[in-house]
């Protein structure tokens, strides 16, 4: 069965919104609530909380390179399954610490899918993929967004039932969107059969070698870890600042509304111009931008002024990983697409991971300023490096 393209991409950002729907639901804000509620300390949810992007950093590349060989709809397939099986096994849980190896398998899932779809539409796609890619990040981020919201809401619809069903409904949300993932998952046409090259360590570590070879590759990875190294500080810190400056709860709400918003709604716009511009001055361009909005933030104390760096955060964040996932999209071997995008999620993971902590552990000693400093100068120093190897150098070693 074929689709067009139009209908091709709304399909895939169906199963986007539902798939990341389904495991943000299952996070956002249940998680905590459930694991406390079957006995959890504070240092256990902490754990639990951490394993499902850790999944991410240690799969993303993997399954990228099995995609290449084995080809993507079968990947999908197994993120389908894992979609749908997952949600069910958080009913079953009597020991908090069990909640451990459910994270870990449900986040499989989505190191399966982030990577896979990439690669799909960057084959699918090749002259508007930047425009496509956004159009298919911005779906998750809706899923992202309203996940929290529909959770929190079946949580406070059944707060009077008895037991634990008020969190037990929540994955039953969640299992009903990752039906629904694997049903649309089915409609995937077939693609190309991968590279017919039996899976052994050396194959790994082959692609391993010759992303890494390539220094515009390895620029842009760092780039996509700075961005999220900043964000990951963004996201855990600024609600903080804003309560020890007096702001009420709600607008923390709002602030974060608005910054998600304007990555969503700006990331097709934004993709497009990645495909008709050169992408690596949009990526210098994103990345400076977060880290200067997110630096300045302990500099002001009025709402209007704080609503801008949010909003310019957001912009920043959407300029430069819409344009980092395309660019990687246009210089990856065409048999390491798979293998490209998931070493791109993977070191973005890390990003991710390490910006919470290792900002945290400066604005303990020295303050905010000196904390979000931080993120700026990781973005100051990767930007001049992408620069560096992507628009001034010429030669690109090749492993052979």
């Amino acid at each position: 069965m074929s689709l067009t393209d139009r209908a091709y991409i709304i399909q895939l950002s169906v199963i986007g919104f539902l798939a990341i729907f389904s495991t943000t639901i299952s996070k956002n804000p249940v998680l905590p609530l459930y694991a406390s509620s079957l006995g959890a300390n504070d240092a256990h949810i902490g754990l639990i909380s951490a394993i499902s992007p850790l999944a991410g950093i240690l799969l993303s590349f993997p399954v990228g390179v099995i995609s290449d060989r084995l080809g993507r709809r079968r990947m999908l397939f197994f993120a389908g399954g894992v979609f749908l099986i997952a949600p069910l096994l958080y009913l079953f849980i009597a020991d908090p610490l069990m909640l451990i190896p459910v994270r870990f398998f449900h986040g499989m899932a989505t190191a399966i899918l982030g990577p896979v779809v990439s690669a799909i539409i960057a084959e699918r796609f090749s002259i508007t993929k930047g425009e496509r890619i956004g159009q298919y990040s911005s779906a998750t981020l809706y899923g992202r967004t309203l996940a929290p919201l529909v959770g929190g809401l079946l949580i406070s619809f059944f707060a009077i039932t008895p037991g634990l069903f008020r969190y037990q409904s929540v994955y039953l949300a969640a299992f009903i969107a990752g039906l629904i993932v694997c049903l649309l998952i089915f409609r995937i046409p077939g693609d190309k059969k991968g590279i017919d090259v039996a899976l052994t360590f050396d194959v790994f570590v082959k692609s391993l070698q010759i992303f890494w070879a390539d220094s515009r590759l390895r620029a842009t990875a760092y780039v996509d870890m700075g961005t999220y190294f900043v964000f990951g500080a963004f996201e855990t810190f600024f609600p903080v600042y804003l309560v020890s400056q007096g702001f009420e709860a709600y607008l923390i709400g709002i602030f974060f509304a608005v910054q998600v918003l304007s990555i969503a709604l700006t990331k097709p716009f934004f993709g497009k111009m990645a495909d008709k511009k050169d992408p690596r001055y949009q990526i210098m361009a994103g990345l400076m931008l977060l880290g200067v909005s997110v630096f300045l933030i302990p500099f002001c104390s009025t709402i209007t002024l704080l609503f801008i760096l949010t909003l310019a955060s957001g912009l920043g964040m959407s300029l430069s990983t819409v344009a980092t996932t395309k660019y990687i999209a246009d210089i990856a071997q065409k048999e390491e697409m798979g293998a490209s995008m998931g070493a791109l999620s993977s070191i973005m993971d890390i990003g991710h991971s390490s910006g919470p902590f290792v900002t945290g552990v400066i604005i303990t000693s020295s303050g905010y300023g000196m904390g979000f400093l931080s993120g700026l100068l990781l973005a100051l120093v990767i930007t001049i490096y992408f620069g560096m190897m992507t628009v001034t150098r010429k030669n690109v070693p090749k492993v052979g």
